[in-house]
């Protein structure tokens, strides 16, 4: 019988992203509704507002993080290049390099250098990249997954206070707004502690604190350029 398992490592790739492209959308486009809405502009303005922070968002967080996975790709590409090149000009002082890592995790001399044999006799950038640099499959950048996650999990994380601002009387829309996007907030810091193993309400509490503390700020700002002009 084939032994399957599956690893909370699997999903950080993604999780990341899309974690932080959800709280970033709800925090930052409720905050920018909720200042708009606090300085007594209009139902439109309000919209108007929030459409092109959804917009802006979503655009600068599949931008920002293309670039910063690009670039964590590139320095993994690198490392893998010069490791190729040494494979093919010192295989023996890389065969004695991966043989110490071994013997440092605790098998003996011997073993060490057996396990090291097959393994290079196998692939030995494979085993050169996960023993010696730390890269894997698993851990490996991926620049266009990263961009998209982030993008589409921004757009859905901060649609909501945009619809609230549609439809909910003017009055009451700042609160509304706040409220939804508290609650919102909590469930994704729940949801990403229980995928990542963590504890649900201190992952959703400091989610939490940080959404009301980013909205406390904004709404006085707006209050305050409000009254200015």
């Amino acid at each position: 019988m084939r032994h399957t398992e599956r690893h909370r490592s699997e999903h950080i790739g993604w999780l990341r992203a899309a974690v932080l492209g959800a709280n970033d959308g709800l925090i930052s486009t409720s905050s920018l509704v909720v200042g708009v809405a606090a300085s007594g502009a209009s139902r439109a303005a309000i919209l108007i507002a929030g459409v092109a922070g959804v917009v802006a968002g979503a655009m600068s967080m599949a931008a920002g993080e293309y670039v910063s996975v690009s670039s964590q790709a590139d320095t993994e590409q690198a490392d893998l290049a010069r490791e190729r090149r040494e494979l093919a000009t010192e295989p023996r002082a890389e065969h004695t390099e991966l043989a110490n890592i071994y013997v440092q995790r605790g098998l003996t001399p011997a073993l060490a250098r057996q396990v090291a044999d097959q393994l290079m006799a196998k692939d030995a950038l494979a085993a050169h990249a996960r023993d010696e640099l730390g890269l894997s499959e698993i851990s490996a950048a991926r620049p266009l997954q990263a961009a998209v996650a982030s993008a589409l999990s921004f757009a859905v994380g901060a649609v909501w206070p945009v619809i609230i601002a549609l439809v909910v009387p003017q009055g009451w829309l700042s609160t509304l707004v706040t409220v939804t996007a508290l609650v919102l907030l909590a469930v994704l810091g729940a949801v990403a502690a229980r995928v990542g193993g963590a504890t649900l309400w201190r992952g959703a509490l400091r989610v939490t604190c940080w959404g009301a503390l980013a909205m406390a700020a904004s709404a006085l700002a707006g209050r305050l350029f409000g009254a200015a002009v």
